[in-house]
């Protein structure tokens, strides 16, 4: 199915979520819906997303825009879920300049304060895919992301039109323990894709990036670190709810999650 976008506002179809927020759009754009998938977090269910390829130029306000309507990026395109029926798929993001880390986090920055973040051109390394590979296997043997090659590995980091960068953590001797994957733009960050050493699993580490990320948003001046789709009930993304205050996207536009009932 093709749609072309009309220049001042696209919405998503009535059952892929929030109708009433408004993304801007070039005119040039055409957004596409996928056919519908087996959903690889709610069994049972089917998935649907709605998607545009990025080109050079989209760097700046426009894929802002598209962040805060609930697009992703993967490779060169920009997807949000448009699912029949479903809305489980919450976009979700944190207010940098109001976050405050738990007690936890606190702690686990405490336990990571020896590591050194280093920020890179976007380019795939085979250090990198060792310890993605080891992070994959052990965390993930039953994801779509098993048995990615090095090639598969290089075209998720490489192939993008944006500002993408790659953030490295070592320790004291220098060794890759972690790694995280970013776009930048004017709104803020978006968490793509973070990985790390599973033997360092008392670390924290995956927590660790994010804290490290909110507060170089921090930094920066800017307002957002978007994290992608947080399901309710969902063990592998129960860990965002840990970072407050959590702004969800839903009709009204984005709002506050409540408060959890207890913090990581």
């Amino acid at each position: 199915m093709k749609t072309e976008a009309p220049g001042r506002e696209k919405r998503p179809p009535r059952s892929g979520g929030p109708r009433r927020h408004e993304v801007l759009l070039p005119p040039a754009h055409t957004f596409y819906v996928m056919a519908e998938s087996p959903c690889p977090y709610l069994p049972g269910q089917l998935e649907r997303k709605l998607f545009t390829e990025l080109r050079p130029g989209d760097a700046g306000d426009f894929y802002a825009s598209l962040s805060r309507g609930g697009f992703r990026r993967s490779h060169n395109f920009a997807y949000r879920p448009a699912c029949t029926g479903c809305t489980a798929c919450v976009p979700v993001r944190i207010d940098a300049a109001a976050f405050r880390p738990s007690r936890s986090l606190r702690r686990i920055t405490r336990l990571n304060r020896d590591l050194c973040a280093r920020e890179r051109r976007a380019r795939a390394t085979t250090e990198q895919f060792r310890v993605f590979a080891r992070y994959i296997t052990t965390r993930h043997a039953d994801g779509e992301m098993a048995g990615m090659s090095y090639a598969d590995y290089r075209s998720m980091v490489e192939e993008s039109v944006l500002d993408t960068r790659m953030v490295e953590f070592r320790n004291a001797e220098g060794d890759l323990v972690a790694g995280l994957l970013t776009d930048w733009s004017s709104d803020g960050a978006s968490a793509v894709y973070s990985f790390f050493d599973p033997a360092l699993s008392e670390r924290s580490l995956g927590s660790y990036m994010v804290v490290w990320l909110v507060e170089e948003c921090r930094r920066r001046g800017l307002p957002y670190v978007y994290l992608g789709y947080w399901i309710e009930g969902s063990r592998k993304m129960s860990y965002k709810a840990r970072f407050r205050p959590l702004e969800s996207l839903g009709p009204s536009g984005w709002q506050k999650l409540p408060p959890a009932d207890s913090q990581a």
